[in-house]
């Protein structure tokens, strides 16, 4: 199982992508990324812009602590959280 990537207070965090989904949720681990189902589209930035709301909603921080380091385009992204107050419980089987 992947460990989780600090740097200075921040949790980097590698993330695949399902967008289309039936509703927003972490599923797991898939290839050493943290598996994230959303329901937006991946159209006009829709999922990215719901994947960074998601987040910050789970990591109990303002949605402008998140922000998207690499995959804009992709469905392998690289996600940086600043100073997170919360981690869910699908990412504290890895510390």
């Amino acid at each position: 199982m992947p460990e989780l990537i600090w740097d200075n207070g921040a949790l980097l965090l590698d993330c695949h992508l399902q967008p289309r989904a039936s509703k927003d949720e972490f599923c797991g681990w898939h290839d050493g990324r943290m598996k994230i189902r959303l329901t937006a589209p991946p159209v006009d930035g829709q999922a990215n812009a719901l994947l960074i709301k998601f987040l910050a909603k789970q990591f109990g921080v303002s949605k402008s602590a998140v922000s998207l380091v690499s995959g804009q385009q992709s469905r392998q992204k690289r996600v940086r959280i600043e100073q997170p107050n919360l981690l869910p419980d699908a990412l504290k089987l890895t510390t």
